[in-house]
């Protein structure tokens, strides 16, 4: 049975942490849910582009590059410090690279960033996320990941995460990869969250009309199929801002409805916990950010 995400409510008094909200879909994003009344957590790799959505939102701008996990571990601190609530995280920032790249801490760019990143990112904010559920209805605390419909063209392969054994079509596949990642580490983390009160969902966002991807060639398909930065972040804003999601935690929506296709890996339970337990390996990081 297929449903529709609904309406928007008011976000007063609520914190939304946004990353890759410096342009795209994160920066309308970050507009919208600031129109709704949230303190926005405009998290950004652009020094000037954060800093000037920030100000235009009215939030506080955060400086993280996903390419150095050092960075990502100093924004969970910045955020731990400065909001005493998270009501939402917005697992946004993403990219496609065209030519294959390996980062200082030793893993494929791609994998890295849209991945490893906001796994390593959730799992140090979950704990204040789940003391503030505690206070609110259930549900309403929310991870949101931005996924992809080209999940579909992706493969995991636990003992090859990187890609290495992979051809790399341009980043095509290891970009469909990250995103069939983005899924499975979506619905183990609703497992593991189980009756804390925290719901978490993945989305994709449409085709958009954005810088994304540069020249590479999902750019160049996403430009020939494009919605607006607009209506790409719609599903973002109503996933965070929907006073209730009409659909198990754990779901993945294809814009504004759920379910959406997913690559048959999707399904496989045991690649889920594998994923989870392997990734937590890599960062060295407990399995269970909870314990």
């Amino acid at each position: 049975m297929s449903v529709t995400l609904p309406a928007p409510g008011r976000l007063d008094d609520r914190a939304v942490v946004v990353t890759g909200a410096s342009s795209g879909i994160g920066r309308e994003a970050a507009r919208a849910l600031s129109e709704l009344g949230a303190t926005v957590a405009v998290v950004g790799r652009n020094a000037d582009r954060t800093r000037a959505v920030a100000d235009e939102v009215g939030g506080t701008a955060y400086l993280a590059d996903f390419a150095d996990l050092s960075s990502v571990r100093s924004l969970a601190d910045q955020l731990l410090a400065d909001l005493p609530r998270i009501h939402v995280l917005a697992n946004n920032a993403g990219a496609t690279i065209s030519e294959r790249q390996r980062t200082s801490d030793g893993f494929e760019l791609t994998f890295q960033g849209n991945h490893l990143a906001p796994f390593l990112l959730t799992s140090l904010l979950l704990p204040r996320m789940v003391e503030t559920a505690a206070d609110h209805a259930p549900g309403t605390v929310r991870v949101v990941q931005t996924s992809s419909a080209g999940n579909l063209f992706g493969r995991v392969d636990l003992a090859d995460l990187d890609g290495d054994d992979e051809r790399w079509y341009g980043g095509f596949r290891a970009y469909g990869t990250s995103k069939l990642l983005n899924i499975l580490f979506t619905r183990e983390l609703a497992r593991r969250l189980g009756s804390t009160g925290v719901d978490a969902f993945a989305f994709h966002p449409g085709f958009v009309a954005s810088g994304f991807g540069g020249d590479g060639p999902v750019a160049t398909f996403a430009k020939r199929a494009a919605v607006s930065t607009e209506q790409g972040a719609e599903p973002l804003v109503r996933l965070a801002a929907a006073p209730t999601v009409p659909a198990p935690s754990g779901n993945y929506f294809d814009r504004l409805r759920a379910p959406g296709r997913v690559a048959a890996q999707a399904g496989d339970r045991d690649l889920m916990r594998g994923l989870w337990e392997r990734s937590a390996d890599l960062l060295g990081i407990p399995s269970d950010p909870l314990a």
